[in-house]
């Protein structure tokens, strides 16, 4: 079974960085989304593997997104 994590994707200036609320410090950038999108599913991947090589409990994944209309 595998676990979705969330993934936040902000433009910046000279490309596009992507960050997961759940997994602190596993963060990728990219010139497209899809490059991003890549780029952050290696991210945790190897975000992960470390974790479980450090002995460290893998976080469940807790939050979640919305968009509000204003």
């Amino acid at each position: 079974m595998q676990t979705k994590y969330l993934i936040v994707i902000e433009k910046t200036p000279n490309n596009l960085s992507a960050f997961s609320p759940d997994l602190p410090g596993c963060v990728a950038t990219g010139a497209t989304q899809a490059e991003v999108e890549d780029r952050m599913k290696e991210a945790i991947r190897m975000h992960l593997d470390g974790m479980r090589e450090d002995g460290l409990a893998i976080p469940t994944p807790t939050s979640i997104a919305e968009y509000i209309e204003a």
